[in-house]
């Protein structure tokens, strides 16, 4: 699984992901002791109003900044952002006001908005060959639960030698050394295709490839089973192990661990899986175990010893469900409309953890986390099952269609018998729709 760190451009591409992970993690432990110096007590809300800015952000700025990333090259994007995201990181243990923390995870969240989407869009054109990119999906997988663990125990040992305040200096230089990485190799920068088209045009251009895509509104639905299924560890595992078991804080992180740790198992069993399985049998297999879980939670979760196997059961579901979501966007899109859907991708995903984070808190909260865990399983199930209705069993590469609106000598049609003809399907200017019955 490692062979894609063999091509110089993705290994330094992956170390800038490690690094900025690294110093994303440590920003969050030092960002809820911040809170803590600010508002005392009130610091969860302090905290819950920060996740939801960043998830606004997310929702809110990717779009933008997928519809207009090709004015700028992708090096230089990407070095730009990380150069602001540092210092963003800079200011911050110099707040004093609560207000202050919002208006910076504001700004700090925009930029990753506009980074993750292009990053990502990245990789399938520095590693064009499908079984190296899944690799390589696989390794940024990995990295993403590493850093869950990696973070807080690296945080808590710097934490003996110094303040909380100074995680933010080892944030802002991930950030550095992740600039210094980019820039340090060339990027391939696809422009879109040239079209007559308005902001409002390239800003809904992504989702609207997506949404028109079977196999993307497929993906869309499994967004939502994992984030039903997720935000119930995610918000809730405090609640199960200190209040419902009487636990401590080292037991919280155990159970934590175990979900990375699924995900872990999952990203690395993939590749071969999915050298013999299509995509969507696997990752409605991961989103079957995530309904599974979830229906099991209220069973399982009353006990310290069935808690544990039932949040590596989630974890499996949740990286078997996710990790493959990048090779179903590389094969739904040219090149230059890549960092558009990877940006619609992002904000829709993120949009439905925006419903499910407070759904889970709140159901938590006023109706016990039973209740939680059977409405949010109901709400698992029916990603599930909307993934399976509207994402086709037979879902080739190339189809043959006709094209009604062209006359037989246009340039597309080309080497075709006028009627119809072969080839791989996205949609785009001469694809509005997807093909049904043969035609376009």
């Amino acid at each position: 699984m490692l062979s894609p760190l063999a091509h110089p451009v993705y290994r330094h591409l992956f170390l800038a992901q490690v690094l900025s992970l690294l110093g994303t993690g440590l920003a969050t432990v030092a960002l809820g002791l911040l809170a803590y110096q600010l508002a005392g007590a009130e610091a969860g809300a302090v905290l819950g109003t920060a996740l939801a800015i960043k998830m606004v952000a997310y929702v809110g700025v990717a779009p933008v900044a997928g519809a207009f990333a090709h004015l700028l090259a992708r090096r230089t994007l990407l070095v730009a952002l990380d150069l602001v995201r540092a210092a963003i990181a800079l200011v911050l243990p110099f707040v004093t006001e609560i207000w202050q923390v919002y208006v910076l995870i504001l700004a700090l969240q925009s930029c990753s908005a506009a980074f993750t989407p292009t990053f990502q869009a990245t990789i399938p054109d520095v590693l064009p060959e499908e079984a190296e990119y899944t690799k390589a999906l696989s390794l940024s997988r990995l990295a993403y639960d590493l850093e869950s663990l990696a973070s807080p125990m690296l945080a808590a040992a710097l934490l003996t030698v110094i303040g909380f305040h100074w995680l933010f200096a080892g944030t802002t230089l991930g950030f550095l050394a992740s600039a210094a990485l980019v820039v340090s190799v060339l990027l391939p920068s696809p422009k879109p295709p040239e079209r007559a088209e308005g902001p409002w045009g390239r800003i809904t251009r992504g989702a609207r490839i997506y949404l028109a895509t079977p196999r993307l509104r497929g993906l869309l639905a499994l967004n939502l089973a994992v984030a039903a299924a997720g935000a119930m560890v995610i918000v809730n595992t405090v609640v199960l192990v200190k209040s419902n078991l009487g636990l401590g804080d080292r037991e919280v992180a155990w159970a934590l661990a175990a979900y990375g740790l699924g995900s872990m198992l999952a990203a690395l069993s993939l590749p071969r899986l999915l050298a013999d399985l299509p995509d969507r049998p696997v990752m409605l297999a991961g989103a079957g175990l995530l309904v599974a879980g979830m229906a099991l939670g209220p069973f399982a979760g009353g006990a310290w010893t069935t808690l544990l196997p039932l949040w590596l059961l989630l974890g499996i579901g949740n990286g078997m469900a996710m990790t493959p979501s990048g090779r179903l966007l590389r094969r739904s899109a040219h090149p230059g409309d890549r960092p558009a859907l990877y940006a619609a991708q992002f904000a829709l995903s993120h949009a439905c953890w925006l419903i499910t984070y407070p759904l889970a808190g709140w159901l938590g909260a006023q109706s016990g986390t039973g209740t939680a865990f059977a409405l949010l399983a109901a709400l698992t199930a029916s990603g599930l099952a909307a993934a399976a209705a509207v994402w086709p069993r037979k879902d080739p590469e190339e189809i043959t269609h006709a094209h009604a609106d062209l006359t037989p000598d246009h340039p597309h049609l080309a080497g075709s018998d006028g009627e119809s003809h072969t080839h791989a399907y996205v949609i785009d200017d001469l694809h509005s729709s997807w093909p049904q019955r043969g035609g376009v």
